[in-house]
């Protein structure tokens, strides 16, 4: 059984930048990705990046979040810049471990953190 613990949320003004982390339990290489849920919206792909570092974004966030993943330290990242206020969610990191592609369908990631909020607002 995988675990996935999360850090790094909180309250930040608009504009401003937010790093989180993800780290499973064990040696992982598997696709990854970071999913966001707003109130009464459904959850959606932020970011996957697979095993060998490829990576794809929502449209909502390309050009300010990036995803990363330290295979030395079996931990990924996601960074945040420019936030804003839609940006107001709780963001979960999932693990995909059959698929060697990202997928959007959350459904079909197997492995979940606990989620932790983001909060944009002045």
């Amino acid at each position: 059984q995988v675990q996935l613990v999360e850090s790094g949320g909180g309250l930040v003004r608009p504009g401003g930048s937010l790093r989180l982390s993800c780290a499973p339990s064990g040696t992982i290489f598997s696709t990854m990705g970071w999913f966001r849920q707003a109130p009464g919206k459904q959850r959606e792909l932020v970011a996957g990046i697979t095993s060998g570092g490829s990576t794809n974004y929502a449209d909502s966030v390309k050009g300010r979040f990036t995803i990363s993943r330290d295979n030395a330290k079996n931990t990924m990242y996601l960074q945040m810049n420019s936030l804003k206020p839609e940006d107001t969610a709780v963001y979960f990191c999932a693990l995909d471990d059959v698929r060697g592609y990202i997928s959007r369908a959350s459904s079909l990631y197997d492995y979940w953190g606990q989620g932790t909020q983001v909060t944009v607002s002045s």
